[in-house]
């Protein structure tokens, strides 16, 4: 694999190259923002790690540019772990958020779960899928209400396609933070909870498709 570890502090930079490279993964540095999107534009990644506090431009707005032209899993590394921070992070499209100071292993670890899930939902997300009056289009991205397109965040896009995938299997609350976020978010059940009311939202009559459960978590029953 070929990881980008962006980082405006070089000791954090190298530890995590020895760890990457340890793997016998290429790694590739960029001391902030700017740098990162720069070598995004002119080179692929299989993994990116990127700062969020970094001068010249943040980690948020790099990846903002960064997901405009390439899907590239994206882990952030923060001292900010504020449940906001952690929330906008997903909202932009990251798949894990680790909070500072972390174990270099477990960053690791991080890195070779999200490849996988990456590699997963591009292998399995080409088929175009109708329920009525709804049509999931997973590999161009694209969802149909009655004909007319709307538009997702990142994460609901994501949450749709794997409620899709798993049609008509009870999914709880951790399974679905863990496989569509990525990360473990202390239990906290309003992530999904709040993502769901807001895909339920965009689907408007076709809402009824996904069914709660109560206590447990939600399926899509079509």
């Amino acid at each position: 694999m070929k990881i980008l570890i962006v980082d405006d502090e070089e000791m954090i930079r190298e530890v995590l190259r020895k760890y990457v490279e340890f793997e016998g993964n290429e790694a590739v540095e960029a001391v902030d923002g700017m740098e990162a999107v720069a070598l995004c534009k002119t080179q692929d990644f299989d993994a990116v790690l990127m700062d969020v506090m970094m001068p010249r431009l943040d980690g948020f707005s790099a990846v903002k540019e960064i997901k405009k032209t390439k899907d590239v899993p994206v882990i952030m590394l923060s001292a900010r772990g504020e449940e906001y921070d952690k929330l906008f992070a997903f909202e932009l499209g990251v798949d894990d958020y680790v909070t500072k100071p972390f174990s270099p292993k477990e960053v690791m670890a991080r890195i070779n779960a999200v490849t996988k899930r990456h590699a997963a939902k591009q292998s399995g997300g080409n088929e175009i899928v109708k329920f009525e009056g709804l049509e999931i289009d997973q590999a161009g991205r694209n969802v149909y209400v009655d004909g007319e397109k709307i538009n997702l965040t990142p994460k609901e896009y994501e949450l749709l396609f794997y409620l899709v995938r798993n049609k008509g299997i009870a999914l709880t609350r951790e399974k679905l933070l863990y496989d569509v976020w990525g990360f473990d978010f202390y239990g906290d059940d309003r992530t999904v909870d709040t993502h769901i009311k807001m895909l339920r939202g965009n689907l408007k009559d076709y809402r009824k498709f996904i069914v709660t459960l109560r206590g447990l978590g939600y399926k899509f029953e079509a």
